[in-house]
């Protein structure tokens, strides 16, 4: 089941990488920087949404495969590591939030691999504090994406610089967390 449709929504949030990023590349003549915040927001809650939608008509369709599971963590992580690095560039997040969530995302994916290669990877499963870091990036990116005042009432840039640095402060305590549960089996095997 390499090409279902679930999958190539999930194809979709990597082709998304270098639309989001051109965006702010169009020269001022084409689009002022007030519409290229809005077009980058857009697309990023579009091409996220594909996350939740390509979970559900996999189980949905009964198109569920190994090559789709292990697609899926790749692409979330890929969009969300260059949308903060745009972030970075844009000066809108600070490069030790890029930082935390990039090294992050590198050394868990490596653990869960090298779990996975020796049976282990139960102990490393996703966790709620996974979760709520990964729903904290999904919205503090947009917001400063848009760096602007949404409906005239809320201060994107201000709610999310406040919400990137508690995806770092979660992102740090679901490392340790995952560390936690794979050190009995680091501990066995360092000897």
């Amino acid at each position: 089941m390499f090409m279902t449709i679930p999958t190539i929504m999930t194809w979709t949030r990597i082709f998304a990488i270098p639309l989001i990023v051109g965006v702010f590349y169009l020269p001022e003549s084409v689009s002022s920087v007030a519409e290229k915040n809005w077009i980058a927001t857009v697309m990023f809650v579009v091409f996220a949404a594909t996350d939740w939608l390509d979970g559900y008509l996999a189980r949905k369709l009964n198109q569920t495969s190994s090559f789709g599971a292990f697609l899926d963590p790749v692409a979330d992580k890929f969009l969300v590591c260059a949308c903060v690095l745009v972030l970075v560039h844009l000066q809108r997040a600070d490069v030790f939030v890029a930082l935390i969530i990039v090294g992050r995302e590198i050394a868990i994916s490596a653990l869960r691999e090298w779990m996975a290669q020796i049976g282990a990877s139960k102990s490393v499963a996703v966790h709620m504090i996974g979760k709520l870091k990964t729903v904290s990036q999904m919205v503090a990116i947009p917001f400063l994406l848009f760096d602007g005042m949404l409906f005239g009432l809320i201060d994107t840039h201000l709610w999310g610089v406040w919400l990137i640095w508690a995806a770092a402060v979660l992102t740090i305590w679901s490392m340790v967390y995952y560390l936690q549960k794979a050190l009995p089996e680091i501990r066995a095997r360092a000897r």
